[in-house]
C-alpha cells in the first residue's frame, strides 16, 4: 500500500470484514458501503485476525498486493472463518467476536546474515517479520510483538512456526520486515 489509510478507510475495511463474517454466518449477501474510487480500491495486502474472547478463532492474510484492497480484505475475512489451525467459526462465536484487520506495509529485505544481525534491526511494535528460504515462509503481524515483546523470543517463534529450528541462523534464510495499520471491529453483537 503506497498510500496513507485514514481512520475513515481503517474503519471501513474493520466493519467490511465483520460484514463479511456475519454473511457468511447467517447466508445474507454481502452488500459493501464503500466510497466509488480511492485507497480501499487500490492492491493492498492484508491479514483478518479473528478473536472470542481474546482466543483466537482465525487469522489469515496475504503478503503482497495482488488485489484490491477491499477485496483482499472479504477474502481473508472468510478463509479466517476456516482458519485449519482452528475449529471453524460459528453463529455462537459472533457475539463474542472480535475482528482486526491488519493493512501491510510492502516488505523491504533486512541485511541480515546472522541471528544477532536480525535482532538489531527490529523494532519491537513496530516490524512485522517475514522468514523465507525459497521453500518455506513464515510470518508474524507487528501486533504479536504483545504477546512475544523480546526480540529473541519473537524470532525462536517465528523459526519454529517455519519448521526451522529455534537456535542458530539457517543457511540460506532471508529475512523482510514490514508495518501495518490495525483497524478493530469490536464486540459485543446482537446474536445472529
Amino acid at each position: 500500500m503506497t498510500a496513507a489509510l485514514s481512520l475513515m478507510d481503517g474503519a471501513l475495511l474493520a466493519r467490511l470484514a465483520a460484514d463479511a463474517v456475519r454473511s457468511r454466518l447467517t447466508g445474507d449477501r454481502l452488500v459493501a458501503r464503500l466510497p466509488s474510487a480511492g485507497v480501499l480500491h487500490a492492491d493492498g495486502a492484508s491479514f483478518v485476525t479473528l478473536e472470542r474472547s481474546g482466543a483466537l478463532r482465525g487469522c489469515v492474510g496475504t503478503l503482497e498486493a495482488v488485489r484490491p484492497l477491499h477485496r483482499d480484505v472479504v477474502r481473508n475475512a472468510l478463509r479466517a472463518m476456516n482458519d485449519p489451525r482452528l475449529p471453524p467459526v460459528t453463529a455462537g462465536d459472533w457475539p463474542a467476536l472480535d475482528v482486526k484487520v491488519s493493512v501491510l506495509q510492502t516488505p523491504l529485505p533486512v541485511p541480515a546474515g546472522s541471528r544477532e544481525e536480525l535482532l538489531a534491526a527490529l523494532t519491537p511494535g513496530e516490524h512485522g517479520l517475514i522468514l523465507t528460504d525459497g521453500t518455506r515462509r513464515a510470518t508474524f503481524l507487528p501486533s504479536v510483538w504483545a504477546k512475544l515483546p523480546e526480540a529473541p523470543r519473537f524470532v525462536a517463534a517465528l523459526l519454529r512456526k517455519g519448521g526451522w529450528p529455534e537456535s542458530g541462523w539457517p543457511a540460506g534464510i532471508q529475512a523482510l520486515r514490514y508495518g501495518s495499520a490495525e483497524f478493530h471491529d469490536r464486540s459485543p453483537r446482537p446474536a445472529l
